[in-house]
């Protein structure tokens, strides 16, 4: 027998019908979307669902009548013939009471810069327009589809959500959601039961994914790999400086060693941090060990920038000396300690060693011995002095996705 999921059952009239009846009338659209929120926050998937699902609707039918207040405006021959000059429009709503139309102009400069119409009548309208979408219920649509497995739609959700991006209230949050694009591009079930071959067409989306999310992050774009950059001599000094800075990087972990990099360079854009790191563990899995190096570089320095930064922060003379000593500290911190377990500290710092061994950098061989000295690196350990041990350092076949 079929399974019914609990949002299915909860989409039926009778339930939406219930659920209305429950809420106070003549609420915002807002208000709404954070009751779903409780909701959500509460397990309560079914009934979080409705509220998003009224919410979006309820903005859209504020938007849609402040769009036909404004279109009926404009359908009056004299405001015809003043063209497309908007604040030729503005004045005659005020100076003839078109109340209506006057208060859809406002909330359209409340929530949308004046200056970016350039005083066209046109712009301001397809502007309004674009109201009536609601990209955070879209979301938070998508997600209660998540937290109940509904994978595909939920993709289908946060896809609608990103290309309404430009309308979320908080533009960060727009990285959030590409992480959980991503997040679901490496959980979708990644092997076709055909032929045992992994879905590469996932994997690439996921791919392409987090490559939005450093896309922004101007000391990795400045210094991308060939072929994804322009001639360095056509780029603007910022960007040249950081392609200088980002070589340089590459050069001291190679040559000199993890304790020397860390030692010499801090970054704390840890905004970008993990879609590095799992970037990363991607090409570890597809065998290219230059793009994993290069990604796992970025997640290692950023990772170790957060810990030393925040133990600077509680000791001011504290000095980075070697991994062994900081990775001390990071177990005498909970704090510090939850970090390391939620960014895989201890399988970046691996999987950045066998990167470097693939590209045949002696500098592996730190990276692993001091994993194999830390019990608290656990099953990372034990692969680390695997690699030093008998036979020497291996690459891995690896047949998932780290």
């Amino acid at each position: 027998m079929k399974r019914q999921t609990p949002l299915i059952i909860s989409l039926v009239f009778i339930c939406a019908v219930s659920a209305a009846a429950q809420v106070p009338a003549n609420r915002p659209w807002w208000y709404t979307l954070e009751r779903g929120k409780n909701l959500y926050r509460d397990g309560d998937y079914g009934n979080a669902l409705l509220a998003f699902e009224d919410a979006r609707r309820e903005r859209r039918a504020m938007y849609g009548r402040m769009e036909q207040d404004f279109i009926s405006l404009l359908s009056v021959a004299e405001v015809r013939r003043l063209g497309d000059s908007l604040d030729r429009v503005e004045r005659y709503a005020g100076e003839r009471s078109y109340t209506a139309a006057a208060a859809a102009l406002e909330e359209l400069h409340y929530r949308i810069p004046r200056e970016s119409f350039n005083n066209s009548v046109a712009a301001a309208l397809s502007a309004l327009g674009r109201l009536k979408d609601y990209p955070e219920a879209e979301y938070w649509i998508g997600e209660t589809y998540r937290a109940e497995g509904e994978l595909t739609l939920a993709l289908d959700q946060f896809r609608k959500a990103w290309e309404q991006r430009a309308l979320f209230e908080n533009q960060g949050f727009a990285t959030e959601l590409l992480y959980k694009i991503a997040g679901i591009y490496k959980t979708i079930p990644l092997q076709n039961p055909q032929n045992g071959q992994y879905n590469q067409r996932a994997y690439n989306e996921m791919e392409r994914t987090l490559l939005l999310i450093i896309e922004g992050d101007t000391l990795w774009s400045a210094s991308a790999p060939a072929g994804q950059r322009a001639p360095e001599e056509t780029v603007p000094y910022a960007e040249a400086s950081a392609s200088f800075t980002r070589r340089a990087m590459t050069r001291t972990l190679e040559q000199e060693g993890a304790v020397r990099f860390l030692t010499m360079y801090r970054y704390n854009n840890t905004e970008v941090e993990q879609a590095h790191r799992l970037l990363g563990f991607y090409y570890s899995l597809s065998g290219r060990h230059s793009r994993a190096q290069e990604h796992l570089m970025f997640a290692f320095l950023i990772q170790n920038t957060v810990i030393i930064e925040e133990l600077i922060r509680r000791e001011y003379d504290f000095t980075f000396t070697n991994l062994e000593t900081l990775t001390g500290e990071i177990g005498r911190s909970p704090i510090l300690s939850a970090y390391a377990d939620k960014a895989d500290y201890y399988k970046t710092a691996y999987y950045l060693a066998a990167a470097l061994y693939g590209n045949g950098k002696a500098a592996a061989r730190e990276l692993w011995a001091f994993l194999a000295s830390r019990s608290e690196a656990g099953e990372w350990q034990n692969r680390a002095a695997a690699q030093l041990g008998p036979g020497g350092p291996r690459l891995e076949r690896l047949v998932e996705m780290p």
